[in-house]
């Protein structure tokens, strides 16, 4: 039986539920790392397997009546890390990671300006944060303590953190956020420093859970 927690399989495929679209599952895609919806598609078993094949999303294009791989054309590629089916085996999550725009029309989302909601709008910081540092905007604080270097941004970072500490023993909750806020602005202005996102570390936060809950399963 398949385990409705994990990750498809190509092994995964002929449980579905192939019959109640007639042959093919709405597949829904989600930034892995801000949790963004970006696209709606549509897979039948032969797209399933392709993805779950090559890790590049393909679909199947009900207007051409063929397979299309995202980006076949303009290079904007879903690199897929998991698929989920839901609790009825009848539709698909796709997790994956936009490589440039995937709207058709140039923006992000096929769902526009729709906003990436709680703390998955940190990697849309960072995006901002990579943007305003190759800006020609001699006026942007950003660019500006990027290019004073990783010693001075690091310099910012503990003064930040001291502030958030000194916040947290003497000033009410709604100051210490602010100063968070600012801490975690310099944080990922480091973290571009080094070539970073928020997304390494998420990643990297979720391996230590999974070993420790590993652990204590055993």
């Amino acid at each position: 039986m398949r385990d409705r927690n994990a990750p498809l399989t190509r092994d995964d495929i002929a449980s579905l539920d192939w019959d109640k679209m007639g042959g093919l599952l709405p597949a829904i895609v989600q930034d892995r790392t801000s949790g963004r919806v970006l696209m709606v598609g549509y897979m039948n078993q032969e797209a399933l397997s392709a993805t779950l094949k090559s890790g590049l999303a393909t679909f199947f294009s009900r207007s051409k009546d063929r397979l299309w791989q995202k980006g076949e054309t303009s290079g904007n590629a879903l690199l897929v890390d998991a698929i989920f089916a839901d609790c009825d085996a009848d539709a698909l999550l796709v997790l994956a990671a936009p490589k440039g725009p995937t709207c058709h029309l140039g923006s992000d989302s096929c769902f526009g300006a729709a906003p990436t909601c709680g703390a998955g709008w940190l990697e849309e910081l960072s995006m901002i944060v990579r943007d305003r540092a190759r800006s020609a905007d001699s006026t942007s604080y950003t660019r500006t303590l990027l290019a004073a270097g990783r010693g001075r941004i690091a310099q910012k970072v503990g003064e930040e953190g001291v502030e958030v500490a000194l916040a947290a023993v003497s000033r009410p909750a709604s100051e210490c956020a602010e100063e968070l806020a600012d801490l975690i602005y310099h944080l990922t202005v480091l973290m571009e420093s080094l070539e970073l996102g928020w997304g390494d570390v998420i990643d990297l936060l979720q391996e230590r859970h999974f070993a420790s809950s590993s652990t204590a399963a055993s």
